[in-house]
């Protein structure tokens, strides 16, 4: 994209020059001087100074540059259709498209699905990057981006997530997995971005996102996302609320250690609802159960979960003072894990003594880190004089390396409360596509109405990659092997390979056979070598009424 004349502000932050248009200009009296007001379009090209990458700003303010078939009136000579035509079915399975529908138009929709689809198979979010993608992949519609970032509203999410809420039958018991991530945000004016604690700290702003999935379906439900000050605990019981409003009666929560507090627990027996909880490491309340039951599970075969190669226990009683039921209790011990987090706490014990030897003769404020292990001595200039370990402290926490506990409000098994919570693998992995497959760790939008719009659809390529996932992963367990190309990205990467050529007479056909290996990907989701030719046609033919309605224009 060429610069335009007045858009021509620059400014450099690292090895990145971003590119200014001065929308305006607020008078100072107090100063006597007029400050101007001046918005990121994009960032300038590596490869030549007179052009740039622009963003959905510059869309914005220059919606005349970038013509509605522009995407369209030039595209590759070999198109890379396999991973479409797998996740074009998977949106058909699900009826993405009929949900979507009811509150977006035709061309919304397929520009929906096409970010999602292009989220998924780059692996990124930044859609000045989509014209790219769009130029050697079939599409969805054959719109281009514009500023449908902006046109999506919240009530538009809103009837989506709840018809999509509706599906699932909230007549059977089902456990949800709940869990929350934070991300960075590199963005305009955005009330929900904040300073708080975030898991990875660029120095930017952040914001919360949480994700409840459908362990007995395998969906994701729906999602929240909330100011990047709030902590996951105190926000659970929002979520809980809005479980509620959907409909969800019957159902249970599978949390990590990071929602354990009585609070909530209190909260969850008041909605009703069932829950599978990790507690904390090394609570004072954890810590007394080790306690009162340390040698007499850890090496009896009766006790061992062979799959895991954990040792478990059950029992049942209240699990803190003012409790006024008996929770099912599942205590572990793996040796593993005991000789792993061994050798973390005394590496962490290293590193804080080297760093208390740096600190000798210093004021700075040391915090609880170093004085849960480690008594300090200070002067009367409350410098630091002299230190030492804690030996009794460091020895407790040693004896309990290796244990960890799970709280389920219904009687169960050690092995069947394990099995659930361990079945929350797959909301891991929800996360791990989030940010690492989806490219989606890092937000890149200038206003409110964009963030949202871009949440929303990477909720969607969550849903689309999720169930690629599992029936990927079913085909593993039917077939009883792990093969190397049966991940999402190696799947995804062989799919590309499915090509479809143009040649002298204009027409897209398939461009060679169906390997080996691409038929047992499609395999794993009912698909075949048949079902690639017919969709192939399906494509040409869709191509060939496009490229003769651009002539025409």
């Amino acid at each position: 994209m060429n610069l335009e004349r007045e858009a021509k502000i620059q400014r450099a932050k690292g090895n990145t020059v971003y590119v200014y248009y001065e929308i305006g200009r607020d008078y100072d009296p107090s100063r006597q001087f007029t400050i101007p007001k001046r918005v990121t379009i994009g960032k300038l090209s590596s490869d030549a100074s007179d052009k740039m990458f622009p963003n959905q700003n510059f869309l914005k303010y220059f919606p005349d540059s970038v013509k509605e078939n522009d995407v369209l009136a030039e595209r590759s000579c070999c198109l890379r259709a396999g991973t479409f035509m797998v996740l074009q079915w998977i949106s058909e399975q699900m009826k993405l498209q009929d949900f979507l529908l009811k509150y977006f138009n035709l061309k919304d929709t397929g520009l929906i699905l096409d970010l999602a689809s292009y989220s998924i198979i780059t692996e990124s979010n930044v859609a000045q990057y989509y014209p790219d993608y769009a130029y050697d992949h079939p599409l969805f519609t054959d719109s281009h981006i514009s500023d449908l970032l902006e046109r999506i509203t919240q009530e538009e999410i809103t009837g989506f997530l709840n018809d999509w809420n509706k599906k699932h039958n909230k007549a059977d018991g089902i456990y949800i997995s709940y869990d929350s991530t934070n991300k960075n945000c590199q963005a305009g004016d955005i009330e929900m971005v904040e300073f708080g604690h975030p898991k990875v700290d660029l120095g930017n702003p952040i914001f919360n996102l949480s994700i409840a999935y459908d362990m007995k379906n395998r969906d994701p439900l729906f999602y929240e996302d909330y100011l990047g000050s709030i902590n996951d605990v105190s926000q659970l019981r929002f979520m809980l609320n809005k479980a509620k409003s959907y409909g969800y009666e019957k159902i249970g929560f599978i949390l990590d250690r990071g929602y354990f507090s009585e609070d909530n627990i209190k909260f969850m027996d008041d909605c009703g609802y069932n829950f599978v909880i990790m507690a904390k490491g090394l609570s004072s309340l954890i810590s007394g159960l080790i306690d009162a039951r340390s040698g007499s599970f850890e090496n009896k075969r009766a006790c061992l979960i062979e799959k895991y190669n954990d040792y478990g226990i059950s029992f049942r009683q209240p699990l803190y003072a003012q409790d006024e039921k008996d929770r099912s209790i599942h205590l572990y011990y793996n040796d593993y894990r005991a000789y792993t987090e061994k050798a973390l706490l005394d590496k962490h014990l290293a590193g804080l003594k080297k760093s208390l030897q740096k600190h000798l003769g210093t004021s700075k404020p040391l915090g609880k880190a170093y004085t849960d292990y480690y008594l300090l001595y200070f002067d009367n200039e409350k410098k630091l004089t002299s230190f030492r370990e804690r030996q009794d402290v460091v020895e407790n926490a040693r004896s309990h390396c290796g244990y960890f506990a799970i709280i389920t409000s219904e009687e169960m098994t050690a092995e069947e409360a394990l099995d659930l919570y361990k079945s929350r693998d797959a909301s891991e992995k929800l996360f791990l596509q989030d940010k690492s497959f989806l490219g989606d760790n890092c937000l890149r939008v200038a206003s409110e109405t964009a963030a949202e719009a871009k949440i929303f659809i990477e909720f969607i390529a969550l849903i689309m990659r999720c169930k690629m996932y599992v029936y990927l992963k079913n085909r593993m367990i039917e077939d009883d092997k792990k093969s190397n190309f049966m991940t999402v990205p190696a799947a995804i990467r062989e799919l590309e390979k499915i090509e479809m050529s143009r040649h002298l007479d204009s027409i897209y056909r398939q461009d060679h056979a169906v390997t080996a290996t691409q038929k047992a990907i499609l395999g794993a989701f009912g698909l075949n070598e048949d079902y690639v030719s017919d969709k192939s046609k399906a494509i040409s033919k869709i191509l060939s009424d496009v490229a003769d309605n651009f002539r025409e224009e």
